[in-house]
């Protein structure tokens, strides 16, 4: 799904203003993050200036797992848009990951607009799709219409990314898988649509290159798959048998989902019910605007074999 911004009613699909061979210094925040690392490789990979925005570039971590290329600058976050133009001297377009700037995403994008920044891709979440429902609305949902809300009032052009379920979310079962063949957890027949992060970030590529100005891309996998069935795709990818046993939902403890804050397990938990035996959202967006097919989940597997071979 790639649609003009549903707040100002219908609009025809939104068009690049600009053409992707056209160098310029794009911002990441998020930098070491799934999405950020890999929308920072494919545009190094195309000799596109990048500055990767990180709490502390002087680790050596940081640095190795950064193109070579990029421009590794320290992240600052105020509530004084002053103290944050330096980082974004030079650059023209902004990819920003709602995690970094927490409580200071107005002030943030204040600081990129004075500094010449003119176009923002936000990562967002598909929860904003939802109906708002003031007596159930989670917090994944309020928090990223607020983020869209500070970005729609920045004065910036901007392009949503309204991305499902991660595939890098079934990370969580890389430690059961390390210690045995069974994976443990609830609800088998859960089915979801996970979509690959390199996909995302390809997406993304595309909007700041070519300024996909007030459009939204709602993204997913190509796929409906479940559990059991991500379970058997990590299996082929390490060349080992795999068995997810479920178990009820109350037997579940935070350990199975480390990934997880564990006071938000329960309702990660509780949300994942109604996914049994469901149709999920899939849309062709990843598709549509990068011309290629999105990854499959197997592919996806195939990606990350490594994370969940036995470690030494």
């Amino acid at each position: 799904m790639h649609t003009a911004d549903r707040a100002d009613g219908p609009h025809p699909t939104a068009r690049p203003t600009r053409t992707p061979e056209e160098p310029t210094m794009i911002v990441v925040s998020g930098a070491t993050g799934n999405v950020g690392s890999a929308l920072i490789g494919q545009l190094t990979a195309t000799d596109t200036p990048v500055r990767a925005l990180v709490r502390d570039p002087d680790r050596d971590p940081v640095r190795a797992h950064l193109p070579a290329a990029t421009d590794v600058t320290r992240l600052t976050v105020s509530a004084e848009p002053a103290d944050m133009t330096a980082q974004f001297d030079g650059a023209d377009a902004l990819f920003l990951h709602a995690s970094v700037t927490g409580d200071h995403t107005a002030a943030f994008l204040a600081a990129a607009r004075t500094a010449g920044v003119q176009h923002v891709t936000v990562l967002s979440s598909i929860a904003v799709e939802d109906a708002p429902d003031p007596e159930h609305e989670s917090f994944i949902h309020t928090w990223h219409r607020a983020l869209e809300q500070d970005v729609r009032d920045s004065g910036l052009d901007w392009t949503f990314l309204r991305p499902g379920v991660f595939a890098t979310n079934t990370l969580q079962w890389a430690r059961q898988i390390h210690a045995g063949d069974t994976v443990r957890g609830p609800y088998a027949r859960g089915v979801l649509s996970p979509i690959h992060e390199a996909d995302i970030a390809a997406v993304a590529r595309h909007s700041l290159l070519e300024r996909h100005t007030r459009a939204t891309h709602v993204l997913t996998g190509p796929e409906a798959i479940t559990t059991e069935e991500q379970i058997a795709a990590i299996a082929r990818a390490i060349g080992r048998p795999l068995t997810y046993t479920e178990i009820p939902p109350q037997d579940v403890v935070p350990d199975m989902f480390p990934l997880i804050p564990a006071d938000l397990v329960p309702g990660f938990v509780a949300s994942l019910a109604a996914t049994v035996d469901t149709a999920p959202p899939l849309t062709t967006t990843v598709q549509t605007v990068t011309g290629r097919p999105a990854r499959t989940y197997a592919q996806w597997a195939q990606d990350h074999a490594d994370d969940f071979r036995t470690k030494n």
